[in-house]
């Protein structure tokens, strides 16, 4: 009888393995499955939002015939996305980037704050209709249309709605879609008991 035992033995622990390894495998396979859904759900998801973007810039293109809706600024300006480093010129330094050099950008500045106009070459470059405003910063002239006399940062006597104007060509600049900000242009204090600049006699208003 022990003998028949020993033998019967392996026979009574075979099924004892077998349920465990199934339940394992289901579990797998629902796992497996459950991942499927997910990731087809997720792709859905990101094709509808695909043809959202194509419909979006396709209804654009036909209606205003641009890509944009019509918009031109800041946010359609490439630079605006590139990190970069704010510069610090002296009055000295900004001058070098008048648009004489071809090798160098072409900057202005607007009651401190220094732009990049390379873009607009044919304003401000060399011989340029507006090359007077580049290498500097004639804040004061923007607003008076003084563009001999007033080439100055200088806006003592200025009224509340000249301040206005001043700002609001620094805005131009800074929500232009190919012009932007670069840093910032230290001017040394103005005497206090310096005439404040006169008015000239005939102003040109510039366009932007």
């Amino acid at each position: 009888m022990s003998n028949l035992q020993q033998r019967r033995k392996p026979q009574t622990d075979e099924p004892t393995s077998k349920p465990a390894s199934d339940q394992a495998e289901k579990d797998d396979s629902k796992t497996l499955k459950q991942q499927q859904r997910s990731s087809s759900v997720l792709s859905n998801i990101l094709m509808g939002l695909v043809w959202i973007v194509i419909l979006f810039f396709g209804a654009s293109y036909l209606i205003t015939e641009s890509w944009t809706w019509g918009y031109r600024g800041k946010w359609t300006n490439i630079n605006t996305y590139i990190p970069r480093k704010e510069l610090v010129f002296s009055e000295e330094q900004l001058a070098r980037y008048d648009g004489s050099n071809p090798n160098l950008p072409i900057y202005l500045a607007v009651d401190g704050d220094v732009f990049d106009v390379s873009a607009g070459l044919g304003w401000y470059g060399y011989g340029g209709s507006y090359n007077h405003f580049a290498g500097r910063d004639a804040a004061r002239a923007y607003v008076t249309g003084c563009f001999k006399e007033h080439l100055t940062h200088d806006l003592r006597g200025f009224s509340e709605a000249q301040l206005k104007g001043v700002q609001g060509w620094k805005s131009f600049y800074e929500n232009h879609h190919t012009y932007y900000k670069v840093g910032r242009v230290l001017h040394a204090p103005i005497d206090p008991d310096t005439p404040i600049p006169p008015p000239c006699k005939q102003n040109t208003p510039q366009k932007p």
